[in-house]
């Protein structure tokens, strides 16, 4: 039997030096033509084909695929060691068998960074394999089967860094087979949804909502990303220790055209806004009462008066009556009934005014209610009378229909009024002081004018110091007119009145037309404000009428 051994190993890329079998002339011919079909596919394949030396890796044979991967010329890289062309940190990997070298069946997968001729590192997964002596075991070459990794292993780190954003993400991420049975939960959601002896298998989506909102998940969420759209609802999630408001988004993620793959539900997490929203709404209504506080001690002076008079009035009455019982010890009801029903009604319009003081002042919870829009404005004209005579101001009504109901709550509706007018009130008082001879001092007694010689919405009457209360309703809301005949605005930008802690007064805060606008807007309603053409200014608010 002849002896005839494999072709020369640096001449051939499969082969090795020292081995040798016995072959028949028929295995020899059938061997001969499958080395040299391996050997044309080695020459054409785009993988690289390499042969090393044991030890110090050097390379002894490189399919032409080198230059395409690396890009050296095969006869450049023929004696360069491997090692040296290793990234540092993964050569102890390779030596150590870490987890990312595999092995079966004798051969040994690994991924690293090779460093290419111009000095840049690529990724290479070579699969290699040790070729021994037959007869002494002795290792004579290591077999290389090398490809380029690199749109792999940049997929897979980007998928990584998605994968560690969404677990360290705050919002509340679940994941869902197409059975709907939960699959993933992030560490947000482990958190809050999860106790400390439940495990994944424990949960189902049923539990992590309400009845209600996972019957609307089910049949509003699920059919609407199955028809492509995009589905999200504020719910209320079932925690561990409490009930969570969340803005939830469901998502479909499909493998191959419509086929679902897995569901995704990724909630945010709204208890920090909502508490915040519950501050922000204490804040406000802790300014709201600052500023009717502030409002009553510009009103104080005016108020004192105005209580002054019925006070006085009250004692006069009861010394007439003291000089009528000293004059004549018996009186008949007749003779006291005129000065006792004159105390009886100045004294109720005293305790009404204080009454009016203290609700205004009072803190309470806002309540919407059907309120006669007249009777309202009425009340709060006499309100402001004795500070509209104090600056020789009119102050006209032309809100008299009865009809004009509007939903609002009572407290914040005066306080709009309330500052619309104390601020017409006072940029009337700057026209006084420049033009006296126009200023019409109003008496005590005199009744609010009703305003019967006014024909329009705002002012277009002579000039004097007024201030006109007037309305209409279109489309089911009402507009409110508040005009003035003062110097105009003191801003070519009207909005620019309504930021907080803007002022044009010595002595504001900046906050009377910063509230009134929220308070407006509370009640479903907006406040704006604009020049008259003729001169003064006139603001508006909106309110929805009551059905």
């Amino acid at each position: 039997m002849n002896h005839q051994s494999q072709p020369d190993a640096r001449s051939d890329p499969l082969s090795s030096e020292a081995s040798e079998q016995q072959y028949s002339p028929v295995l020899q011919a059938q061997d001969a033509e499958r080395y040299r079909l391996l050997a044309e596919m080695a020459e054409q394949s785009t993988d690289m084909i390499s042969r090393h030396t044991p030890g110090d890796w050097r390379f002894i044979y490189a399919s032409p695929a080198v230059t395409h991967l690396l890009g050296y010329d095969v006869e450049e890289i023929i004696g360069l060691s491997a090692y040296d062309l290793y990234h540092p940190d993964d050569v102890a990997d390779f030596d150590n068998r870490s987890p990312s070298v595999s092995y079966e069946r004798g051969l040994y997968t690994h991924t690293y960074r090779f460093r290419c001729k111009n000095g840049h590192y690529t990724w290479l997964e070579s699969t290699s394999r040790s070729l021994r002596d037959p007869d002494t075991g002795e290792l004579q070459e290591i077999l290389v089967v090398s490809r380029d990794a690199s749109r792999r292993i940049e997929t897979e780190q980007a998928n990584q860094r998605l994968a560690r954003v969404l677990e360290r993400s705050s919002d509340l991420v679940i994941f869902v087979d197409p059975e709907k049975n939960v699959t993933y939960l992030n560490e947000a959601a482990r958190n809050n949804l999860m106790s400390d002896h439940q495990t994944l298998a424990d949960i189902s989506l049923s539990q992590l909502l309400s009845a209600n909102d996972y019957q609307r998940l089910m049949d509003e969420g699920f059919t609407a990303v199955h028809d492509g759209l995009r589905w999200h609802q504020e719910l209320e999630m079932q925690g561990a220790e409490r009930k969570i408001p969340v803005l939830l988004e469901l998502l479909a993620h499909q493998s191959l055209p419509e086929k679902q793959e897995y569901y995704s539900l990724v909630a945010r997490d709204l208890s920090e806004i909502r508490a915040a929203q519950a501050e922000l709404k204490r804040y406000q209504a802790e300014i709201s009462h600052a500023s009717r506080l502030i409002a009553m001690g510009e009103l104080a002076s005016s108020l004192a008066h105005e209580l002054n008079q019925p006070l006085t009035a009250i004692v006069n009455y009861i010394g007439g009556i003291r000089r009528r019982f000293s004059g004549q010890a018996q009186l008949s009801w007749k003779d006291l009934q005129f000065p006792m029903e004159k105390i009886d009604g100045t004294a109720m319009r005293a305790g009404q005014l204080i009454r009016s003081m203290m609700d205004f002042t009072r803190k309470q919870e806002v309540r919407k209610q059907s309120l006669i829009l007249k009777d309202v404005v009425q009340d709060l004209m006499e309100f402001c009378q004795a500070s509209a005579d104090k600056h020789h101001v009119t102050l006209l009504n032309e809100i008299k229909d009865p009809d004009w109901v509007v939903m609002a709550d009572r407290i914040q509706l005066e306080q709009i009024l309330l500052n619309l007018v104390m601020n017409g009130i006072e940029a009337c008082s700057q026209l006084n002081n420049t033009s006296a001879q126009d200023s019409v001092p109003a008496s005590y007694d005199a009744p609010v004018s009703d305003g019967s010689d006014i024909d329009h919405q705002c002012i277009k009457s002579e000039p004097k110091a007024q201030v006109v209360l007037s309305a209409q309703a279109a489309g089911g809301v009402l507009e409110i007119s508040v005009s003035d005949l003062g110097p105009g605005l003191p801003v070519d930008n009207p909005d620019q009145l309504f930021e907080h802690f803007f002022t044009t007064k010595e002595k504001g805060l900046g906050m009377g037309l910063a509230i009134s606008r929220s308070l407006a807007e509370a009640q479903g309603g907006q406040l704006t404000a604009e020049n008259r053409a003729e001169r003064g200014a006139c603001f508006r608010f909106s309110l929805p009428l009551s059905s």
